[in-house]
């Protein structure tokens, strides 16, 4: 069974945990890792910046002044012949699986959850002008 690393968990430990508890669950189910929990300025302007963003800080809802959790968080799938993550157009249909298995749970958990790659919620994925397949928050 996998588990977090510890740069992972201590990026899970910024988000609310509601998200905790959830993605401790769901890395039960498939391996995966933290990619960000709550992000800085300068590490938002910078996601920004790439594109991969469409929040410059402080209105990502990454982006929250401490103590405060984030209820947002980045979290990438691993694949099983390779332990790590894919980026590229080959490996979309992994994304959208891994999408699937965290809604799926957090439904099964009672957590309203939106995901990056269905930001409406509609369950149709082809509709959305800004995919942010990593990115799921608390709805």
């Amino acid at each position: 069974m996998a588990k977090f690393g510890r740069t992972s968990r201590a990026r899970l430990e910024t988000c609310e945990y509601k998200l905790q508890t959830l993605f401790l669950r769901v890395v039960q189910i498939i391996d995966c890792s933290v990619l960000c929990g709550r992000r800085g300025k300068a590490p938002q302007n910078r996601a920004f910046d790439l594109g991969k963003s469409r929040c410059k800080w402080p209105n990502s809802n990454h982006n929250v002044i401490l103590p405060t959790l984030s209820p947002a968080i980045d979290v990438g799938p691993y694949y099983i012949e390779e332990p790590h993550i894919r980026w590229n157009k080959k490996s979309l249909w992994r994304w959208y699986f891994f999408g699937g298995i965290v809604k799926g749970v957090a439904a099964e958990m009672g957590i309203s959850i939106r995901w990056g790659g269905d930001w409406d919620r509609d369950t149709y994925v082809r509709d959305q002008k800004f995919n942010d397949l990593p990115h799921f928050e608390l709805y």
